[in-house]
């Protein structure tokens, strides 16, 4: 509140002073998400008062105590049937900026058992109103009076003392006056939604009226927990689970998952995503502490690897920060999300032991999040890994079915060099996987572990030109010409040729070419181009032999036999252009200006000089 500054003696201590409006200014940009919370806040304050009144009156009925809102488009109330406040509680907390009634009067040691730990959620009000009117009366104190309390938006109070019959039950009943601009959070349809949006799962009797013909008062919260409840058989629990999961974020889960964590009271569900999910996206966790919403987006609550889940969680002893709309980083929570990694990853093992068909529809969608957690952790990669589906030269298959059928599996360091030798290993009966995806090649250098009858071993260009078969003595004697043109056309690429016989034989020619050896090409021209420079000097010590390329000919291709026949050198040199454009672009990679600049002009040659024939 603002005060005016009080007169004191140099050098003495002051008081510091608070501008309340610019305290609401900064709780409306940087402490709450939205203005929505006033309702959120009122509802903690009222279930913490509750709280307090079962600790005086333990053996009361369950439901004797309840809260009770209402909204008529004029104002919002919230009652509750909570322990109340006397006037002095009133002077204390409701005056005072900061401070809160459950530090008080030996509640500070039983703080877990409360939701608001601030004293700052009252103040959440001004973001809607400018007048907040508050009617209380303690229920510590027999016969107490009813104390009436009114904050305005400029920093001043009022407070009074009114009979008892001014409030004949104890308890407390906030009242607002909404402003004009504030109608899109209190308006009746509105105030219903929040209270059942925050409070469905609150174990205390929540119900709303908007003062209309017959409107007693509805339950916003009829029904516990789902998983608070009762069922006849494991199907229906699992099911009415499942539909619930489907009702809060919108999607059928692939299963649910029960999360049970009795050391910090925590209950909830894990719905597994029936679709994949972009890799790192993690999608927010819905968290309630004792029954109220505190956040839609609490990723914090599980590691990063289990993006394939969306979870629903009701805690006791986990700490809300202080806008109450995330969770508090501590050993607590740190233990917690351990503990709930620990119950995904026994589902998997339970998926990969019994439910085959289950396990098979999982991994169709997350396969790329198993993989990563299969990296991390040696009891989920024992469990999965031969499960687990790979790009392969026999298609889409499981990395077990595939060793049984290749002794040596053989991966690609990229994407792309599998692409250019994929045809021509599977056509040798070579096994090779594709590595170049996130986590495979680390995780098929890792099948040993699980298989150690299994080799594996990273395909080189050796591995691959060894097994394929050379030409007759003769053969490649009459092709010398030739070859030695098409050398000398495309060492500007730094490309070698060599004449093979290999399947299929459609493929007129295989560019051996890794990503490695371009680079190390690159460099290496680098290094000349700047030769007697510092930083000539600085690549020439670098400089190792150069690896050069290769362009393998079908020798079993008739275009090849044809073109290796050709006596006149120009044409001869545009064929052979023309052939390494063709295997670049079967290799799928990206292509260098110069190779983009030869296909065309090989292109254009060969149909100059085809049209010259026909002339």
């Amino acid at each position: 509140m603002t005060l005016p500054p009080p007169v004191s003696p140099d050098g003495a201590d002051r008081a510091f002073q608070v501008d309340l409006r610019g305290l609401v200014d900064l709780l409306s940009h940087h402490l709450y998400s939205s203005p929505r919370v006033y309702l959120r806040e009122l509802l903690q304050n009222a279930v913490d008062a509750l709280t307090a009144r079962r600790g005086l009156e333990p053996d009361a009925p369950a439901d004797a105590f309840g809260i009770r809102l209402f909204a008529d488009g004029s104002v919002v109330r919230v009652e509750d049937d909570g322990v109340g406040l006397s006037e002095a509680d009133v002077h204390t907390f409701l005056a005072t900026i900061g401070r809160s009634s459950k530090r008080a009067e030996g509640i500070a040691e039983q703080r877990g058992d409360f939701i608001g730990q601030f004293g700052i959620g009252l103040l959440s009000c001004f973001l809607v109103a400018d007048e907040i009117h508050v009617l209380s009366r303690s229920a510590r104190t027999p016969d107490a009076p009813a104390v009436e309390w009114r904050g305005h938006g400029d920093g001043s109070y009022s407070v009074r003392n009114l009979p008892a019959s001014a409030r004949p039950r104890p308890g407390t009943t906030v009242t607002l006056t909404p402003r004009g601009d504030a109608g899109e959070w209190t308006r009746p349809g509105q105030v219903h939604a929040l209270g059942r949006h925050f409070g469905s799962l609150l174990r205390h009797p929540v119900t709303f009226s908007d003062g209309g013909a017959g409107a007693s008062g509805a339950l916003v919260n009829p029904e516990p927990a789902p998983w608070a409840r009762t069922y006849p058989t494991p199907g229906s629990r699992s099911r009415a689970l499942a539909a619930y999961g489907e009702e809060v974020f919108g999607f059928a889960p692939l299963d649910t998952i029960e999360l049970d964590l009795p050391a910090v009271g925590l209950k909830g569900i894990a719905c597994v995503l029936p679709e994949a999910v972009p890799a790192g996206r993690r999608h927010g966790h819905r968290v309630h502490v004792k029954g109220m919403l505190l956040s839609e987006q609490a990723d914090e609550i599980l590691p990063e690897w289990a993006f394939f889940v969306r979870c629903v969680i009701d805690a006791e002893s986990l700490r809300p920060t202080a806008s109450r709309e995330s969770l508090y980083e501590d050993d607590t929570l740190a233990a917690v999300r351990d503990a709930l990694a620990e119950r995904l990853r026994e589902w998997i093992a339970r998926a990969a032991a019994s439910d085959p068909e289950l396990l098979g529809r999982f991994l169709q969608a997350h396969h790329l999040a198993v993989k990563s957690l299969a990296v991390h952790d040696d009891e989920i990669l024992r469990l999965l890994l031969p499960w687990l589906p790979f790009e392969t030269t026999d298609g889409h298959t499981t990395l077990d079915e595939f060793a049984r059928t290749h002794r040596t599996v053989l991966v690609t360091s990229s994407v792309e060099e599998f692409r250019q030798v994929a045809a021509i290993a599977s056509a040798a009966g070579l096994g090779v996987v594709n590595g170049g995806y996130t986590y495979d090649r680390e995780l098929v250098h890792r099948l040993p572990e699980i298989r150690p009858e299994a080799s594996v071993a990273d395909l080189d260009p050796a591995t691959l030109t060894a097994h394929l078969d050379p030409v007759d003595r003769e053969t490649e004697l009459a092709a010398s010409a030739y070859l030695a043109l098409a050398r000398d056309a495309l060492a500007v690429f730094d490309c070698d040729v060599a004449l093979r016989t290999f399947h299929p034989a459609s493929a007129p020619a295989l560019l051996v070419d890794s990503r490695e050896a371009r680079h190390e090409r690159t460099r290496s021209q680098l290094a000349r181009e700047q030769e007697g420079g510092l930083w000539g000097d600085i690549l020439g010590a670098l400089r190792q032999e150069a690896p050069r390329a290769q362009l393998i000919l079908n020798q079993l291709n008739p275009l090849v036999r044809t073109a290796v026949a050709i006596d006149e050198p120009e044409l001869a040199r545009t064929s052979a252009e023309a052939l390494y454009g063709q295997a670049a672009l079967l290799s799928r990679r990206p292509l260098r200006p110069a190779e983009s600049s030869l296909i065309n002009r090989s292109f254009l040659d060969l149909l100059a000089h085809a049209l010259r024939k026909d002339s």
